[in-house]
């Protein structure tokens, strides 16, 4: 398993936080270990998670990732 840190644009409310978490949760064979404003820290398998399928639902919640760690 992987462990990523990504920090994230534009989040700034609790709001905010939850529609990560609701688009991240839709990953199969991803783990939300903590999404706080403006980060979230998950685990995956590479093999069946790509980081474009990150980034996709970091879009649909409406936000932009500035970098991942």
């Amino acid at each position: 398993m992987k462990t990523e840190e990504i920090l994230i644009e534009g989040m700034n409310c609790g709001h905010c936080v939850m529609a990560v978490k609701k688009e991240l949760g839709k990953i199969a064979g991803l783990v939300i270990d903590d999404v706080e404003i403006g980060k979230a820290r998950v685990q995956f398998d590479e093999v069946k998670v790509t980081q474009a399928s990150i980034e996709k639902a970091i879009d649909d919640a409406g936000f932009k990732i500035v970098a991942v760690n």
